[in-house]
């Protein structure tokens, strides 16, 4: 079976709605020191103890992930090396690496999806046709350039590497994205308030403190905990509230949606404002043109009214 590619979430230019790939950003050394990645060229083998190279990578162009195993071999470079070190490939096999098959949640191989500025984006599971995954190629060149990530990289193992090409961020981003990788999401919230504050619309800036926001109230939380608490207390707001973070972190948006507006009708005023603008900052991180977003817009309107 295979997926449409990209999908509404990936259209949008700040890569709303990724999952999170926080915890593989610093993944653990393996004991005898780090494992090299095949760090040149443009096809590159990867692994949970590698994969930090290629989000590093994923800042001067966009790498597409090829998930295989099982039988399956990688396909994809042959296509890759034709675009000039526009776009790179990362061959990932999905028995060696749990982490990242979590991470990307692969449930097939072959899977393919992308990271671009560090950020994933699902693509499509199966075979495409040659000509639908040139399409699907130029799609995601056109988005990695909406993020400023249009760099290149040489094709040929043995040159030297091609300096990245940066565009300058808005006023207040780059601290926020600075705070954001060393794990200060305080900071991190305030550098984006003080950019709204500015500039009310500065869209990126709003969704960026709706993103680190997640961040902040999931960092140090037990998943289970979470989510047992939510199951024994289906009632509770702030219950409810916690667990539906956890769907969103995890790219679940549709299970927060449900969630929560199912349990709107139910609260007092004070209640419906704070589940009300929850959903709404969901709203900023899954991107307002995502039907899953459209879809719970309209449900939250006709309970309101």
């Amino acid at each position: 079976m295979t997926n449409a590619p990209l999908n509404g979430a990936t259209n949008a230019a700040n890569l709303r709605g990724a999952v999170d790939l926080s915890s593989l950003v610093r993944p653990p050394v393996p004991a005898g020191g780090a494992q090299p990645s095949t760090a040149t060229g443009v096809v590159r083998a990867a692994s949970d103890a590698t994969f930090t190279a290629i989000l590093d990578l994923s800042s001067t162009v966009p790498v597409i992930v090829e998930f295989f195993g099982q039988g399956i071999e990688p396909s994809l470079g042959a296509l890759v090396e034709q675009y000039g070190g526009r776009i790179a490939l990362a061959t990932i096999d999905a028995t060696a690496n749990p982490q990242l098959v979590q991470a990307f949640q692969v449930q097939q191989v072959p899977t393919v999806a992308a990271v671009v500025g560090g950020r994933p984006i699902q693509l499509f599971t199966g075979m495409l046709p040659e000509a639908e995954l040139r399409d699907v190629m130029e799609q995601v060149l056109q988005l990695a350039a909406q993020n400023g990530v249009q760099g290149t990289i040489p094709v040929d193992a043995s040159a030297e590497p091609a300096e990245p090409v940066e565009e300058p961020l808005p006023p207040h981003h780059q601290e926020a994205y600075d705070a954001i990788a060393a794990g200060d999401f305080a900071t991190a919230i305030r550098e984006y308030e003080t950019a709204i504050a500015q500039n009310p619309r500065d869209q990126l800036a709003v969704a960026g403190l709706a993103q680190v926001s997640l961040l902040a109230r999931l960092d140090g939380t037990d998943a289970a905990a979470l989510r047992s608490a939510a199951a024994s207390a289906p009632a509770d707001l702030a219950a409810q509230l916690a667990v539906a973070d956890l769907d969103v972190a995890g790219g679940h948006v549709d299970d927060a949606f449900g969630r929560l507006l199912d349990l709107f009708p139910t609260l007092d005023h004070a209640g419906k404002n704070t589940l009300r603008a929850r959903i709404l900052e969901y709203f900023e991180i899954a991107g307002a043109e995502d039907p899953r977003v459209v879809a719970a817009r309209r449900r939250l309107t006709g309970l309101l009214y």
